[in-house]
């Protein structure tokens, strides 16, 4: 099977057709993932609270994002697989990023990395650009700013961070970004930086006008159930589920339901009869005969 490129992005825009992106971690639910169609996958930092446990994206290491991308990559066959660059992975210097991309796509396989930032980061987008790497941008709440911007709050919600938005969404778009994403921010402005640039928007608590929208696999799935944030729907409960069968196995291993017979392996026949009429071996002193001779000697 064919990997989609990045330029099938494009044409579901010009078809007006939405564009689902979930996020995933593991080889496992990647596959799941790309057996249902989903045309893109974001390793996504976010694995450093939903996977790793951390209470922010800040401390995940280029190493994490290498290792579950790889896994990532290797559970599709279809998906464009996008790979987020961690915090100060590409902030240091245009050099340092590119390096750091390249080792992203040459280590993982994945299709293409995304960075957050606006006007600040469009040089290094067009370096990496350049270089052969594509780039998917990220605006509005940027995770990796949480600190400055104190807290995980709703964006652009003056109309100087609303210009600011949009001329960060278009110097992107002129440095050569492939897609953008747009979080937490307001429906409306969404909509109109979607109108503005022309390459795709994919939205995550920003309204229905996005070209397409991404959500983070944990949320979708139910499996917090004490957290589901104002932007997602859960599609299923899985965590109920998974509690549920965790229950019933602690309950017939105790009650010695399982295993039985069934789930049991056992010699057939032919193997026990000819393991009765062999000869026994005669015993020996641990280490055979040569290590007895040798002892003997010494």
């Amino acid at each position: 099977m064919t990997r989609l490129a990045i330029t099938e992005l494009k044409a579901m825009q010009e078809r007006r057709e939405k564009i689902p992106m979930l996020t995933a971690y593991d080889y496992p639910t990647a596959k799941l993932l790309d057996d249902a169609g989903v045309p893109m996958i974001l390793v996504g930092d976010s694995l450093g609270m939903v996977v790793l446990g951390y209470d922010s994206t800040l401390p995940v290491t280029i190493e994490d994002m290498i290792r579950h991308g790889q896994a990532v990559v290797r559970g599709t066959q279809r998906a464009i697989v996008v790979v987020d660059m961690p915090f100060l992975s590409y902030q240091v210097s245009v050099e340092e990023a590119l390096r750091n991309a390249g080792r992203i796509l040459k280590e993982t396989g994945a299709t293409a990395v995304k960075l957050e930032g606006g006007q600040t980061v469009a040089p290094t987008v067009q370096r990496l650009v350049e270089a052969g790497i594509p780039v998917m941008g990220h605006l509005g709440l940027t995770p990796q700013s949480v600190n400055q911007l104190g807290g995980y709050r709703m964006q652009a919600k003056t109309p100087a961070a609303v210009v600011k938005l949009i001329n960060d969404a278009s110097a992107l778009e002129r440095a050569g970004a492939f897609a953008i994403v747009l979080e937490t921010v307001p429906a409306n402005v969404a909509r109109m930086v979607t109108e503005k640039v022309g390459v795709p928007t994919i939205g995550i608590g920003a309204g229905p006008y996005c070209d397409g929208q991404v959500q983070v696999l944990h949320d979708f799935l139910g499996l917090y159930p004490d957290f589901l944030p104002r932007h997602a729907r859960r599609f299923a409960e899985l965590s109920g589920t998974i509690i549920d069968a965790v229950k019933s196995y602690i309950g017939e291993v105790q009650a010695g339901e399982f295993p039985t017979a069934k789930e049991s392996f056992g010699l057939d026949k032919a193997r026990r009869m000819a393991d009765a009429s062999a000869p026994a071996e005669e015993s020996r002193p641990y280490g055979g005969a040569g290590a007895l001779e040798s002892r003997s000697r010494s």
